[in-house]
């Protein structure tokens, strides 16, 4: 297939939805000669910081030398974003090779009957991406999780390590409405004997982990448990923070802001610690090295314009309190905020956080079906209004944002990672 069939091929199957299971998957890894299996993995799971986590452990792995397969969603500009070996991007070339494959795959099982429906967008772009690193022989795959966990198409990979990074409530048409039901969905990722880094703190969350682990022999490894201590401090331009896990003590400071990123960096170099262990020998210092050069899209991102511009999904309430705190403690003035959401989201949580940070709130709408128009999201909201605009249309929106700001106040485009990446678009930023 061509680039421009590739995408078009993708954006057939988006009208499949998402369907959580592992037959299909695991019938797809099957016809592929099951390429998951020629090389280890750490697959990582959560409601928040997962993406994040998995850049930095990558980025671990890649400072040591070993080549490393890194396989993220959703992606901001190109899809491609996804599938990563170090710092590249998988190529035009590369990436129809794989999917091409993945497709004649898909189409005789689905004629033989070999599978119960039509391979969805992310089974898909999963079976891909384990079908590259495999073909590039990479040393290691670093394996975030779409969603939940139980039952995401990233599941049915063995992986040499688990992590789960924190559970909150997000997805809970899916996932279960309580925090105990979505952490057993993130436990399902853990497999027998297999080890598990928990970043979760107390709760019932935490509970339903070290129980799941139990009955699986799991060793657990608890990021912020018994015997571990964190702290932050202020720093020039952010945080710094100091972290004994029991065995070593770290002090680092990474390159993603927010005091969020600080946890997520723990996460990482625990997961990195016990990789260390049952997997190849580690150094502590080019662990701590690699926190500091990791680099992670749209995750607090600045925008180096006038007035700068910052992009952050903050998609779920969890999010938008971690963004919402940064905005405080470091942009310290009040912003114009872009917003956008999806309409599965809790928007009134989310606004609550988000909206008293700024001047003035500008409604948009990315252009999917799942978003929220500009009207909903004023109906669910029940606090201030007068300051709140809606331009339906991203690029309007922007513009609109940088008239009003004069070239001072800072803009804020929050909400959703399909704005980041339409923002991106718009300006222009997006990967080569």
């Amino acid at each position: 297939m061509t680039h421009g069939r590739c995408l078009e091929y993708l954006k057939s199957l988006q009208r499949f939805g998402i369907k959580l299971g592992l037959d299909n998957i695991r019938a797809l890894l099957g016809s592929l000669g099951n390429p998951d299996r020629r090389f280890p993995s750490a697959l990582i799971a959560g409601t928040n910081g997962k993406g994040s986590v998995a850049a930095m452990l990558a980025r671990i792995l890649s400072e040591h030398g070993f080549r490393t397969g890194l396989y993220t969603s959703p992606h901001l500009v190109r899809v491609e974003e996804r599938i990563r070996i170090g710092d590249d991007i998988i190529p035009e070339k590369g990436f129809c090779r794989a999917l091409s494959a993945v497709r004649e795959g898909a189409e005789r099982l689905l004629a033989s009957g070999g599978l119960g429906h039509p391979s969805t967008f992310f089974e898909v772009l999963t079976a891909a991406a384990l079908a590259h690193f495999a073909e590039e022989a990479v040393d290691f795959a670093v394996l975030e999780v779409g969603m939940g966990g139980r039952f995401d198409a990233t599941n049915a990979v063995t992986p040499l390590l688990a992590v789960i990074t924190t559970v909150s409530l997000d997805h809970q048409k899916y996932l279960g409405r309580t925090l105990g039901e979505i952490a057993f969905e993130k436990a399902g990722i853990i497999k027998k004997g297999v080890p598990v880094v928990c970043g979760v703190r107390g709760g019932t969350a935490l509970r339903v982990i070290r129980r799941r682990a139990r009955e699986l022999r799991a060793p657990i490894v608890e990021v912020f448990g018994p015997g571990t201590a964190f702290s932050t401090r202020p720093a020039k331009g952010g945080f710094k923070f100091d972290y004994d896990t029991g065995r070593s003590r770290y002090e680092f400071k990474p390159s993603l802001p927010g005091v969020h990123q600080g946890e997520n960096a723990a996460v990482a170099i625990r997961a990195a610690e016990v990789l260390g262990r049952v997997w190849r020998p580690l150094d502590r210092r080019k662990t701590v090295e690699a926190v500091g050069r990791t680099q992670w899209e749209g995750r607090l991102e600045w925008i180096g314009l006038k007035p700068p511009v910052i992009l952050d999904g903050a998609h779920n309430p969890e999010g938008a309190a971690a963004l919402a705190a940064y905005v405080r403690d470091v942009v310290r003035k009040p912003v114009i905020l872009i917003f956008d959401s999806m309409k599965d989201k809790d928007l009134r949580a989310i606004a609550s956080f988000l909206f008293p940070l700024a001047r003035t709130v500008i409604l948009t709408k990315v252009s999917m079906a799942r978003a929220a128009e500009p009207e909903e999201v004023l109906l669910r909201w029940k606090g201030r209004r007068d300051n709140i605009l809606t331009e339906p249309d991203v690029g309007k929106a922007l513009e609109l944002a940088k008239r009003l700001a004069g070239g001072r106040t800072p803009i804020l485009a929050a909400g959703s990672l399909f704005l980041v990446g339409e923002i991106k678009r718009t300006l222009s930023l997006g990967q080569p």
